[in-house]
């Protein structure tokens, strides 16, 4: 298959908006050229569809498919728990490490100030708080928190993930007019709903179970 019959992707729909965009701003383009484009261009298929929106502009470059990414290598158990466990170390204990840097340095100012030493005394705020967060993190380890903290993460990443894949597929149908530019929630819903019966769109993620 040619380059020209490979599927565009939203980036590449995105590039193409951008592109005539400019045209538009340096005078090549009419409003209603550039608004009937802009609404080729997001209900594009293929690299020819975003093509053929290009050709008569002497300033567009033609979009270039990105090369696709090798995959991620898989990780072991033992790496997968090291790295879960020192993202959850780091969620529990980067407040008190801030707070550490920044109570450190006003003493440290004020000892180099008076030319004498001067207790620590962030030690009270530090050393208190610091015993809460290791009673917390001994507790957290041995219940699990930090694989419970991994898939929550991951649920916050696939939750913005299918925000972003929703947004393209509304500014596609606002620009193909199968929406209106300012859709009711009900309306939004029923797309929606359609969009993932279709598969265009992969259902909502679900929050991981606690429980597991």
């Amino acid at each position: 298959m040619g380059r020209e019959g490979m599927r565009a992707a939203d980036e590449d729909r995105r590039k193409v908006a951008e592109q005539l965009q400019l045209a538009l701003e340096e005078g090549r383009l009419d409003l209603t050229e550039y608004d009937e484009r802009v609404q080729g261009a997001y209900s594009a298929k293929t690299y020819a569809d975003l093509d053929r929106l290009l050709t008569d502009l002497p300033n567009a470059a033609p979009i270039v498919p990105a090369a696709p990414q090798p995959p991620s290598p898989v990780m072991t158990g033992d790496k997968a728990t090291e790295k879960a466990t020192g993202a959850w170390m780091a969620h529990v204990w980067g407040a008190w490490a801030k707070a550490a840097v920044f109570f450190t340095l006003i003493w440290g100012v004020a000892a180099l100030a008076s030319n004498e030493t001067i207790f620590y005394w962030p030690v009270w705020v530090l050393g208190p708080w610091g015993v809460v967060l290791l009673l917390r993190t001994a507790g957290g380890l041995a219940q699990g928190e930090p694989r419970k903290h991994a898939a929550e993460q991951e649920h916050r990443r696939r939750l913005r993930e299918h925000k972003r894949d929703r947004k393209a597929l509304y500014n596609r149908a606002i620009a193909a007019g199968e929406l209106p530019a300012k859709p009711t929630k009900e309306q939004r819903k029923a797309f929606i709903a359609e969009a993932v019966s279709r598969g265009d769109l992969p259902p909502k993620p679900r929050r991981p179970a606690t429980g597991e």
